[in-house]
């Protein structure tokens, strides 16, 4: 049984700039205790539940109690303080907001989907296609599909997503000089017997031929790398970390340290996995763990819970930047001074 089986499709979500006061107004009306945020391409980029509303800490919750309680107050009076703490807290969904967030493919299994709601301590995730939300997956939709003795009996499923990375061709340019040669015989032969005289705008025509030629190979090659890069996107937020991959990551980090290494690279992946492509991570700008989609995601919330209350630092950095702009993005675990 996969997450389209039972994912839930009409989803309530807000946009980052949804003031916190409309989104617990929708939270009420909608009986639901969490929206995700999404960007303007439809892309999740974080969760807000009753929790970052109400607070997560003592302070938090004393400070924000009662103006969650005046979503209720449905109109009563209220007195001067309250009133005064309410204008001082013009908060959006991006001030509160839990990012990264972790999120699936509609062929995830619902095994596989109560393991990352353990792994992650997690009570819903937003499932995702070519990066738009299409539905959530709570634990009461997996609890429904668990119960229905029908579902018990369904086919099992398809197997047309297949595995690894799309083929592609690059002999266009190839191609292109084959059938420029046509069958009056090779390009370089006279056009007429004994013609001593040969143009020059013959040979800026064999030019303009051969760059057009290249042009044509070039962007071949772009539109395929451009392909590559999207599968390994889809993949990346398709794929999870399990806990043997993350002990593996661990082993590693450990036989780094041993050759007097200061720090390991765990991830590297398209900037496009990024909601920003990559921008906040080139910029170094201190939000960019909410741009993490996927697999980078899920690596940073395993070191946020478990590595870094053990003084574990993770950095991101752009690798390369192909046409100039931000390519492959580098996750790397940090145990230097």
């Amino acid at each position: 049984m996969d997450a389209r089986d039972v994912m839930t499709t009409r989803v309530v979500s807000v946009t980052p700039d949804t003031p916190t006061r409309e989104i617990a107004r929708l939270l009420l009306d909608n009986g639901i205790s969490a929206v995700p945020v999404v960007d303007a391409s439809g892309a999740p980029i974080g969760m807000v539940s009753e929790g970052d509303l109400i607070g997560r800490n003592g302070a938090d919750r004393d400070a924000r109690r009662d103006w969650w309680l005046t979503m209720l107050a449905e109109g009563e009076s209220l007195s001067s303080e309250f009133l005064s703490q309410l204008r001082d807290r013009q908060r959006s969904a991006r001030d509160v907001m839990t990012a990264p967030i972790v999120s699936i493919g509609k062929d995830a299994d619902i095994a596989e989907i109560a393991r990352l709601l353990a792994a992650h301590r997690i009570k819903r995730v937003p499932v995702v296609r070519d990066g738009h939300m299409v539905g959530i997956v709570s634990r009461a939709d997996l609890l429904r599909a668990l119960a229905d003795a029908k579902l018990s009996a369904a086919q099992p499923r398809s197997q047309t997503n297949g595995g690894g990375f799309f083929a592609w061709v690059d002999r266009q340019y190839q191609a292109h000089r084959q059938s420029g040669a046509t069958s009056h015989g090779p390009t370089s032969a006279p056009a007429v017997a004994g013609e001593t005289r040969l143009p020059a705008e013959a040979l800026r025509a064999l030019v303009r031929d051969h760059q057009r030629g290249e042009a044509q190979h070039r962007e071949a090659e772009r539109r395929a790398a451009a392909e590559r890069r999207q599968q390994a996107v889809k993949e990346l937020i398709d794929h999870h970390i399990g806990d043997e991959t993350w002990r593996a990551m661990l082993h590693n980090a450990r036989q780094a340290a041993e050759r007097g290494q200061t720090e390991l690279m765990l991830l590297r992946f398209p900037s496009q996995l990024c909601s920003d492509s990559g921008r906040a991570i080139n910029a170094m700008e201190p939000n960019w763990p909410a741009t993490l989609r996927g697999e980078a995601a899920e690596v940073y919330l395993r070191w946020e819970h478990e590595l870094r209350p053990n003084g574990f630092r993770l950095a991101a950095r752009i690798l390369d930047y192909p046409g100039g702009m931000p390519g492959d993005v580098g996750l790397f675990l940090v145990w230097g001074e």
